[in-house]
């Protein structure tokens, strides 16, 4: 059986004096007096944005050293506008992503040989904003209405808010990204997401009604881990550590345990962001149950359930996003989540 080494931070603070080679670590040897340097099996990790608390569990993973204990050097690769994390993975230039749901099909619909294989938010914080003063205080009360959406909406949550609630494609109007729109008009309705509009739109003076479209039975699981299949088979040891790393990352970062030299390296990543978005994110994660709810609660953070698959599935079949009859087993890994870690 192999041992797992904990590495000493105190002298991992001290490797560059001693002169070890990049992507060595001291770790202590059990029994004996001295250290030695251990080699560190490098993972890439490419996020779907710029650095934003969303993200904060893998910078928990690198700020805390727990990934040089699990024995990984991991590089944190920044996403944004100019970027697809999808092509860098299916390129081999990125050991794996952050993605969602939709990608995981995706995959199987295309026949590409990658999957998910954890996701760490059971719910997917997209949300309709809109104004306290026009008193669209359900989804209900939205149809009919003009909606602020992107593109990429059109073919995830708005199918479904199609199917479930009436919306119709004459009520799309495009969203730009800018929140100028909505703040001028007090009848307006837009997207956004959880932890970013609707802060932004306060902090404009805006009073603000955010419904959550998960807590509607939109069921796709977002901030998820894709891989491909080869790298399961080939280093599968090093995909569970890299695994059981990120979601103690996560357990500390959602507890606020120890935090702080994690979200200076969000902040260093992305100057945009500040430790007051950050702290509203956090809380607007916690209070809708983003990271931990439901099967997280029992099997730990990241977890997946063929069931949640088969369901989320189903509904989007029902919208017409996807046809019938795909091999959706083949778009997801229960192997190296529901391991209860960090609980």
């Amino acid at each position: 059986m192999k041992t797992r080494y904990v590495i000493d931070r105190a002298a991992l603070s001290r490797r560059g004096a001693l002169g070890l080679a990049a992507g060595a670590a001291l770790v202590a040897l059990p029994g004996a007096r001295g250290v030695r340097a251990q080699n560190l099996d490098k993972v890439s990790f490419q996020t779907n944005w710029r650095a934003q608390a969303e993200h904060g569990g893998y910078y928990q993973a690198v700020a805390a050293g727990i990934y040089r204990r699990y024995g990984i050097d991991c590089e944190l690769r920044m996403g944004g506008p100019q970027q697809n994390p999808a092509q860098l993975l299916l390129a081999g230039r990125v050991d794996m992503i952050m993605s969602n749901g939709f990608q995981a099909l995706n995959y199987v619909r295309e026949n590409i040989p990658f999957l998910t294989i954890g996701a760490v938010m059971q719910k997917d914080p997209q949300v309709l904003i809109s104004h306290e003063e026009a008193g669209f205080d359900g989804f209900d009360k939205k149809k009919g209405r003009p909606i602020l959406i992107g593109a990429e909406a059109r073919v995830t949550f708005w199918p479904f808010l199609r199917a479930k609630f009436g919306f119709t494609d004459d009520q799309i109007r495009p969203y730009t990204f800018n929140l100028g729109p909505f703040l001028a008009n007090k009848q307006a309705i837009q997207q956004g997401f959880l932890s970013s509009e609707p802060y932004a739109a306060r902090q404009a003076g805006a009073n603000v009604r955010v419904l959550l479209i998960a807590d509607a039975g939109y069921e796709n699981y977002q901030t998820t881990i894709d891989i491909s299949r080869r790298m399961v088979t080939e280093k599968r040891d090093l995909v569970q550590r890299f695994v059981d790393a990120t979601m103690e990352g996560w357990t500390q970062y959602m507890r606020r345990q120890d935090i702080a030299a994690a979200n200076a390296l969000i902040i260093r990543d992305n100057p945009e962001m500040d430790q007051a978005k950050i702290d509203y994110a956090i809380e607007a994660m916690n209070r809708s149950g983003i990271v931990l709810s439901g099967d997280a609660e029992r099997l730990g953070i990241g977890a997946m359930t063929h069931e949640r698959w088969k369901s989320f599935y189903d509904t989007m079949v029902a919208a017409g996003v996807y046809p019938a009859g795909l091999a959706i087993q083949n778009a997801y890994s229960l192997d190296f989540v529901n391991k209860r870690v960090g609980l």
